[in-house]
């Protein structure tokens, strides 16, 4: 009788790894299940979060997805990266897609937060500061205190735009604001396309200021009030699992040198570097941050 059992919980074993394998390393689902998907801290590498929302796309057993957004933004193009993944799963599929702001979505975690069916926050989430801003800095000053030259040949007029090393020329600014102003109304096309607002009341409150989750609801900007729990309760009840459904996370997070010195992922590691070699080098950056 005991070695009957040892077969068949082999045999059995062996149908799940086989069926893992089949599945690309996911197992055949016995229940439905709500995707909970975190986008934490400053938004500078979209690689991870892209990566793992499609991870658990593929996951046949996942009937909602949650984000669970805890970031004052980051740099434009990872921010629009977010946002545009989370809009075509919203539209692509048809899995409820709900965003939960926890106490800081600001500038770009509120921008990801528009490609949600519906957008949740506290009553003390701070959110808004709807914007652009870029910097870098001038050292001319430092520069010639130090007797520290810089030569620089370049093929037109404004190919050094931005370059640290002068101040920047009327027409610099000029060039700079239309770039700044273009990138702002991307977000304002983005906030009116996904919110139930005109264009012209987007515009009256995108001027950089924040605002708590309940000024946001009452504006607007978000649809509801509540806590991580009732975003899950909302995703449960719109794909039909109830209001405790189980749920599914993203795979573990390889652990590497940047985790064991500085607690990152490769991925973040790489977006610290991108943020951080251009605030050296002077290179100007688009922001959609809460600074």
């Amino acid at each position: 009788m005991w070695a009957i059992i040892a077969v068949l919980a082999l045999f059995g074993t062996g149908v799940v790894v086989s069926m893992r394998l089949l599945l690309g390393g996911h197992i055949l689902p016995t229940g439905g299940r709500v995707a909970l998907l975190p986008l934490r801290g400053t938004i500078v590498d979209e690689e991870w979060f892209v990566d793992e929302l499609e991870y658990l796309r593929e996951d046949g057993g996942v009937r909602a997805f949650v984000i669970e957004i805890e970031s004052p933004g980051g740099t434009v193009g990872a921010s629009q990266s977010i946002y545009e993944a989370i809009r075509d799963l919203r539209e692509e599929d048809d899995r409820p897609v709900i965003a939960w702001m926890g106490d800081v979505a600001a500038s770009g975690g509120f921008y990801a937060a528009m490609g949600a069916d519906s957008v949740l926050a506290l009553p003390g989430s701070i959110t808004g500061s709807i914007g652009v801003i870029m910097e870098f800095p001038n050292a001319e000053e430092l520069l010639r205190k130090v007797g520290l030259g810089w030569e620089i040949v370049k093929s037109g007029e404004h190919k050094d735009l931005g370059n640290p090393t002068r101040p920047l020329s009327d027409e610099d600014r000029v060039i700079l604001q239309a770039l700044v102003d273009d990138v702002y109304r991307q977000f304002l096309e983005v906030v009116t396309e996904n919110r139930p607002l005109a264009a012209e009341e987007v515009e009256r409150l995108a001027d950089g200021r924040v605002f708590s989750g309940r000024q946001a609801a009452e504006l607007g900007l978000v649809d509801r009030l509540g806590t991580l729990d009732d975003a899950i309760a909302v995703a449960g009840r719109m794909a039909g699992l109830g209001e405790d459904p189980g749920l599914a996370h993203p795979r573990e997070r390889r652990i590497g040198l940047w985790d064991l010195i500085l607690g990152l992922t490769g991925a973040e590691a790489r977006g610290l570097l991108r943020t951080l070699v251009p605030m050296h080098s002077g290179t100007p950056r688009l922001l959609y941050e809460w600074k």
